[in-house]
């Protein structure tokens, strides 16, 4: 499958999007495959994520906090007990960016929350910048 611009035949980061909405999943597969050459893994599930961080181990997950059954929260908490799954990064991708919420969430060790809704096209970008990843080549 042909990626956007990017001329890489293997993917340089891995990335875990865990979303209940099969949209955002699509949305956020293709945005990031096609700006970078990142591989992106879906789940729609709190539960789905702890499995498939631990058999996959992704450079990182982007997790959304609203979830039935277990929220973006619990299953970040669960990440972080399985010493397979503890050391991975997690950004939450939420609707709820407001400072006391950001400041909850760095207290909680996350690595950063992205607003949702997100621009496509800036997903990419924000998500790097979080990490510390080098911006890729498209984006600089």
């Amino acid at each position: 499958m042909r990626r956007g611009i990017v001329t890489s035949s293997r993917p340089t980061k891995r990335i875990l999007v865990v979303d209940n909405e099969q949209y955002i999943q699509e949305v956020t597969k293709i945005c990031l495959e096609f700006m970078t050459d990142w591989e992106v893994l879906t789940v729609g599930s709190g539960q789905e994520c702890l499995s498939m961080a631990e058999i996959e181990q992704p450079d990182a997950i982007l997790l959304d906090v609203m979830m039935p059954d277990m929220d973006g929260p619990t299953t970040f908490k669960e990440l972080r007990v399985n010493p397979a799954t503890a050391s991975i990064p997690v950004i939450l991708l939420t609707a709820k960016v407001q400072s006391s919420d950001r400041h909850r969430y760095t207290q909680m060790g996350l690595t950063a929350a992205i607003a949702k809704p997100f621009h496509p096209l800036e997903l990419a970008g924000q998500i790097a910048a979080a990490l510390g990843w080098p911006l890729p080549e498209q984006l600089r």
